[in-house]
């Protein structure tokens, strides 16, 4: 187990992709189980996909962090790939711990749409490493931390499951996997050049209430409620690693506050203070069976009637270009290291969406 050497109180957190899935309820977490906090949040804002669901979860932090006067909440709507941007919250705020989750997401989206990738991942993730390169300059503290969101898909079309961190990922199977490999690879080299104490989390597919439009589970939905065919990618045959949003938060929580050791080597310089991690439910589940159950606690919460005919609803088609078949993490180091492994079981988890789905949209 490794030993917390980071306390998150008094400290000052800088979170980037605030109004994003993760980040937001990540804030949120924060706010409620860490007095005082200051946490400075960006988010570029962007339209990939309903901006009301972004506003929406920003409005949640502002009406948590009331609640906690002792704590602050800073949040700047800009792009951390604006240099400029970037280096003048470094030097206004000072953060100690930083936590990268501004990024363009989704698989089939960087098909057609390349720029955002490199703009985003590869840029913006640059500018942040640059930051926190400087932010030790003149002799300060600087960056005790860096976590930095990773993803599942750096595993490409690996056959070998579970995934395990110790697996090679050199052929990724989209561009937004191989940007998410190229964030591993920079960090490292930032690692050991400036002995900057940094981890990557590789996501396996998140959800849970007000999550991603673009994702699997959010779009069924509203196809559903609006009685139109569903397709299920591999003829229903995909298995995916769903991640409730609630264990992926507790995990990133726990990552924080235990950064990797600064060593020095036998040749007198540092030995990479770095380290990857999957944060997964270690327990896939097979896509068919996923949307059975979504329709079941749909039905359940009213937003689809008692008598809806799910089998006329659904077509089974091929894989689509990009995706991969199955997703299954190997969490042992993220148990052995911090304790902690997914706990939330699916039907409890897409119950809480279904009602979230109700109350928001209905």
């Amino acid at each position: 187990m490794k030993q917390k050497n980071i306390s998150l109180e008094n400290k000052t957190i800088l979170m980037t992709g605030a109004g994003g899935f993760i980040g937001a309820n990540l804030a949120l977490k924060l706010f409620a189980t860490v007095n005082p906090i200051q946490i400075i949040g960006i988010d570029n804002m962007n339209d990939y996909y309903d901006v009301g669901i972004k506003e929406y979860r920003l409005k949640k932090i502002d009406n948590a962090v009331a609640r906690h006067p002792e704590s602050s909440w800073t949040f700047v709507r800009g792009s951390i790939a604006d240099k400029s941007t970037v280096d003048e919250i470094f030097q206004d705020y000072k953060p100690s711990i930083v936590v990268n989750l501004a990024a363009q997401a989704g698989v089939r989206y960087s098909i057609t749409n390349p720029d955002a990738y490199i703009e985003s991942n590869l840029i913006g993730f640059y500018n942040i490493l640059e930051a926190c390169r400087h932010s030790y300059d003149g002799g300060a503290t600087g960056v005790e931390h860096l976590v930095y969101a990773s993803s599942s898909s750096v595993y490409g079309s690996n056959k070998k499951v579970p995934y395990s961190t110790d697996d090679k990922v050199d052929n990724p199977v989209s561009l937004y996997a191989a940007t998410k490999k190229s964030n591993e690879l920079m960090a490292h080299a930032y690692s050991k050049l400036y002995n900057i104490p940094s981890t990557g989390l590789r996501f396996f597919t998140v959800y849970g209430p007000a999550g991603r439009p673009d994702m699997a589970y959010f779009g069924f939905t509203n196809k559903l409620r609006a009685g139109q065919n569903i397709q299920i990618f591999n003829y229903g045959n995909c298995k995916r690693d769903f991640t409730y949003i609630d264990d992926i938060v507790e995990g990133v929580i726990r990552v924080m506050q235990a950064a990797p050791e600064k060593i020095t080597g036998e040749d007198g310089l540092p030995i990479a203070p770095y380290a990857v991690y999957n944060i997964g439910n270690n327990q896939p589940d097979n896509l068919l069976d996923f949307v059975d159950i979504l329709q079941q606690e749909l039905i359940r919460a009213g937003v689809l009637d008692a008598n809806y005919d799910f089998d006329a609803h659904k077509e089974l088609v091929p894989m689509q270009p990009g995706d991969v078949s199955v997703t299954y993490a190997d969490t042992s180091a993220l148990e052995a290291d911090f304790g902690f492994k997914p706990s939330t079981d699916l039907r409890t988890g897409l119950r809480r969406f279904a009602q979230w789905y109700k109350d928001f949209y209905m």
